[in-house]
């Protein structure tokens, strides 16, 4: 056998054997993630609040009690998370929030809110239904629009 073939033979085996390593890796985390939001679940209580402001803001900048900053890995600390400010009660508290539901809150509107602790899990509208973002347009989708619209 030509030394050509050998090495790409290692070659594909090193990479066969990386994609079968993430794919053990990829499975487990996803089961670790699972599971870690079932916990969540668990413990979490529906709560009537008034959003008074969201916004992506630094962890360290959020106004989150000082336990929460101690228990962040210091890598996170300066990452930007999903913060919404609402009031709950008589309290104004600082929430942090799943991205997928911070897109779903409104501002300035009375929402239910399943809550573990400071996290929102989950929003439904209080007084009808929770306006929905209209789904981004790929550039092809862009570009069909556009011919639709020259056509008639």
């Amino acid at each position: 056998m030509e030394t050509w073939m050998i090495v790409t033979l290692i070659i594909v085996l090193v990479v066969i054997a990386a994609l079968v390593g993430l794919y053990i890796y990829g499975s487990k985390m996803q089961k670790k993630s699972e599971k870690a939001q079932a916990d969540m679940m668990v413990g979490a209580q529906t709560y009537t609040m008034l959003v008074i402001d969201k916004k992506m803001m630094k962890l360290k900048e959020a106004g989150f009690p000082k336990i929460v900053l101690e228990q962040t890995p210091k890598y996170l600390r300066g990452s930007k998370v999903p913060v919404v400010k609402a009031k709950i009660g008589p309290k104004v508290t600082n929430l942090m929030c799943e991205p997928k539901v911070f897109d779903l809150i409104p501002v300035k509107k009375e929402v239910k809110a399943v809550m573990n602790g400071i996290y929102i899990i989950d929003v439904k509208g209080l007084r009808g239904g929770l306006d929905s973002k209209p789904e981004k347009l790929t550039f092809m989708q862009k570009v069909k629009a556009k011919f639709a619209k020259k056509d008639k």
